[in-house]
């Protein structure tokens, strides 16, 4: 890669010991980002790297951070080099960080579930210590998946007795009533995402399994009206398209030896103009309450593909503008 300016700045790093394939991937494609990225020349020399440029320090740490988390056994993808970089752009470093912590659960095909950031971490924390925990924030922070990570724990554990998973029926320009078939096939399509959760972690049949013994309920927000649940641990997702009397409905049906989970994402709300978000309005009722912890992740807990952060920012510059 050439550059037309004087480089003057140059660090160095010991590749010693370092399998060079996992830390610069594939046709050494991590480091051609990074390159990219600082704008520097990188050189390959015995075993050292030596970094050419004005942001050579810059692109250094990164590569430093990307060697230690190596030698700690992790595996570098593009999440994670991506979730680096934005760390340290915010002057933190991603080694010094507990980011993992405990196992969660393990998948139904064996694969563990660990926090992948720092604030998915905290909400686990949260939701361990918690009697009712809030998640908010943008699209892929895992807030759902956590959420229902950490039921099947507590129902394995027997910690509680059932997980009850609810969702309001609401969904842009469209309604129940315009939808065809009965009242259960119209109401799946808006529960799709928790079904898929559930799937992913139990197993299909084992999670169709539960719900026949109705030790899980998948069931819309207005199903809970009137009931009082002991012994679960009960989740609400896209709280943000909640009314606050809906808001105030869910909260109060928590029982005794029972934990809830509220997620949602104050930024893609599909209630109708004139309605005001119970998610948002609860953040300011219960702020005080100590039982209660809002857990705040945020763009750089995205976990996707790295081009959902981009849409992210594109959408949050544009909302500031406006």
């Amino acid at each position: 890669m050439e550059y037309n300016r004087i480089v003057n700045s140059e660090a160095r790093l010991s590749l010693e010991d370092i399998d060079r394939s996992e830390l610069f991937g594939s046709l050494d494609r991590n480091l051609r980002d990074l390159e990219d990225r600082y704008k520097v020349v990188t050189v390959q020399r015995d075993n050292q790297l030596i970094i050419r440029g004005e942001q050579a320090d810059e692109a250094a740490g990164i590569i430093n951070e990307m060697i230690e988390a190596l030698r700690r056994g992790e595996k570098l993808d593009d999440q994670k080099i991506g979730y680096i970089t934005d760390l340290k752009r915010e002057g933190i470093s991603y080694g010094k960080q507990n980011v993992s912590g405990d196992i969660i659960c393990f998948t139904h095909d064996g694969k563990p579930l660990r926090p992948k950031t720092i604030g998915q971490r905290k909400y686990v924390e949260a939701i361990r210590n918690k009697e009712i925990v809030f998640g908010i924030g943008p699209a892929g922070t895992g807030k759902t998946y956590i959420a229902v990570a950490m039921a099947v724990n507590a129902f394995k554990n027997r910690e509680v007795k059932r997980i009850i998973l609810a969702r309001p029926a609401v969904e842009a320009g469209e309604s129940l009533g315009f939808l065809p078939g009965d009242l259960q096939e119209k109401v799946d399509p808006y529960l799709r995402p928790l079904y898929d959760a559930l799937y992913d972690v139990l197993g299909r049949e084992t999670a169709l399994r539960l719900k026949e013994k109705e030790a899980i309920e998948v069931v819309p927000l207005a199903y809970m009206r009137g009931r009082t649940l002991d012994n679960s641990f009960i989740i609400l997702d896209e709280a943000q398209n909640t009314t606050p009397e809906q808001m105030k409905m869910f909260l109060t049906r928590m029982g005794f030896d029972s934990k809830v989970v509220v997620t949602g994402d104050i930024t893609q709300i599909d209630l109708p103009k004139d309605r005001k978000s119970g998610l948002i309005e609860v953040q300011k009722i219960l702020k005080d309450v100590e039982e209660i912890q809002f857990c705040r992740l945020r763009e750089v807990d995205v976990v996707r593909h790295q081009l959902v952060k981009k849409v992210i920012s594109a959408y949050e510059r544009y909302e500031k503008k406006k």
